[in-house]
């Protein structure tokens, strides 16, 4: 008579809605997915990471790029600033004289608000790894 394994955490079957609802919440706040996971060193670390470079790029009056963009590079700098999650609206609240490119600094802060969106960007796909079973 063969013995069936104990079912351990890692060998459950995972319903595949989860690591996508995961995945949608950690991209929405910056660290949500992992506080949902209970990882609360990660969640804090991706919340203060991306939090903290979109804040300081928007402080810096950079520039938040549009989603009707003719130019290439500014598809891009949208899509990185999205990724942003709710980091992406807060803009329209803090600063409404708009971007200042012309000086340095407004320039560096546009790089911070991509930066800002590629950081979250990255606390999404981890967070759906660890809700999906592939990564601890």
């Amino acid at each position: 008579m063969a013995s069936e394994a104990p079912l351990t955490e890692n060998s459950r079957k995972v319903h595949p809605a989860r690591p996508l609802f995961i995945a949608f919440a950690a991209w929405i706040v910056p660290g949500l997915g992992h506080l949902l996971l209970r990882r609360w060193g990660r969640a804090l670390i991706f919340f203060v990471a991306a939090g903290g470079l979109a804040v300081v790029g928007y402080g810096m009056r950079g520039e938040v790029f549009t989603p009707l963009s003719s130019d290439p590079f500014g598809a891009l700098g949208f899509l990185a600033d999205v990724c942003s999650g709710v980091f992406y609206f807060l803009p329209r609240f803090l600063e409404a004289s708009g971007p200042d490119i012309s000086r340095a600094t407004g320039d560096y802060g546009t790089r911070f608000i991509a930066a800002a969106g590629i950081v979250n960007l990255l606390g999404v796909l981890d967070a759906y790894a660890i809700a999906s079973r592939r990564r601890s």
